[in-house]
């Protein structure tokens, strides 16, 4: 066990003593540990050990392979790789995920990454502020099971520190506990405080497109690797830079894991992120006359008496109701036929792959 965590060369990628523990199985049967940093179809890139630094190397992902869009391999996981036959054997287990809906019409949920610490949550400043959708990016952070922090990228835009400081407290009040930097990656202004606070951990870079993901990735990583395209200045608005979800190492420690622009954030099981969300309304429900109060019409409702007062914005609870009503409906369209299609696509990709790595073993003996 002490060659998989004593100065093992991965731990700039995030590898520790719980996923030594995890991968101790697949140690004796000669496989290595690697964790994904991009996946292709049915293939996928991974860092490896390579003395005392590090590789990266191509393998085969079939044997892996499953119908289920939650459980498929993503950038984040760690692997156990057969670097003799290029294959993926195994996946070790995940602490955390950030998982969508795939789409508005089906009942399925999209992984984006995989054990992340931190999800920063870039919100462009050349647009108007949108605290809804700021609050729906953190619902599904919080389910994750990671740190959210959201950035006000672009503040060079916003000249007036006055200003700036009122954009600010608005988005503080949509995500009370998170912590909210402005950062401008054209003059640099934050980006070292927003390093120091990624130093270390593994995080994924969530946003829209044109939110600017992929100069604030070049901004932390000191070179220009993500490609940047130019965004329409009447709305903010730009292309998809980023395609594909890469994991890039930051030169302070820790890596980042970036993301195409997000046109849809749609909920997937997220009742608990919704209550860290709104925990200033969670708290006030406390002391509802009723357990089971709905907060919207109902006699001695502690929520809309803080409405009444002013203490908890209306756009708030309303923002609360439909965030619930959203999760609800999602959860209740997964059904059995669709999980029985998953089991039924992962049985038959399984099989087809167990079949090529076994052709491809006997061709090498």
């Amino acid at each position: 066990m002490s060659e998989l965590t004593a100065d093992h060369p991965l731990t700039a990628y995030g590898w520790d003593a719980g996923f030594a523990d995890d991968f101790a199985a697949h140690a004796a049967e000669g496989l290595v540990p690697g964790r994904i940093v991009r996946v292709d179809r049915g293939r996928c890139d991974l860092v490896v050990a390579d003395g005392d630094g590090v590789r990266t190397v191509l393998a085969d992902t079939s044997l892996v392979a499953t119908g289920d869009p939650v459980a498929i391999m993503c950038t984040g996981d760690w692997a156990a790789v057969d670097l003799a036959g290029g294959f993926v054997r195994a996946l070790l287990p995940r602490r955390t995920a950030f998982v969508r809906s795939a789409s508005s019409k089906h009942s399925k949920g999209q992984i984006l990454a995989a054990n992340i610490d931190a999800a920063v949550v870039a919100v462009s400043l050349a647009a108007e502020l949108d605290l809804g959708r700021v609050e729906r990016f953190l619902t599904l952070a919080w389910e994750s099971g990671a740190e959210p922090l959201v950035v006000l990228t672009k503040a060079d835009l916003v000249p007036d520190p006055v200003v700036l400081a009122h954009l600010i407290a608005d988005t503080e009040t949509a995500a009370p506990g998170v912590q909210v930097l402005a950062v401008s990656a054209e003059d640099g202004e934050g980006v070292d405080v927003l390093a120091a606070v990624l130093a270390g951990r593994t995080s994924v870079l969530l946003g829209q497109s044109g939110a600017g993901k992929s100069t604030l990735a070049n901004a932390l990583l000191g070179a220009e690797v993500q490609t940047v395209q130019a965004v329409r200045d009447r709305d903010g608005k730009g292309r998809h830079t980023t395609t594909t979800r890469n994991m890039l190492a930051l030169p302070g420690g820790g890596v980042l894991i970036d993301t195409p622009g997000l046109r849809g954030v749609g909920l997937w099981d997220a009742e608990g992120g919704v209550g860290r969300t709104f925990t200033e309304i969670e708290r006030l429900a406390g002391r509802c006359r009723f357990q089971d109060c709905a907060h919207t019409v109902e006699p001695g409702c502690a929520v809309l008496a803080a409405v009444d007062s002013g203490e908890l914005p209306q756009r708030r609870l309303d923002s609360y109701h439909k965030l619930l009503r959203e999760n609800e409906w999602i959860t209740a369209r997964t059904d059995v036929r669709l999980r029985a299609e998953i089991r039924r696509e992962w049985k038959r990709k399984q099989a087809e792959g167990r079949m090529m790595y076994e052709r491809k073993r006997g061709t090498a003996h």
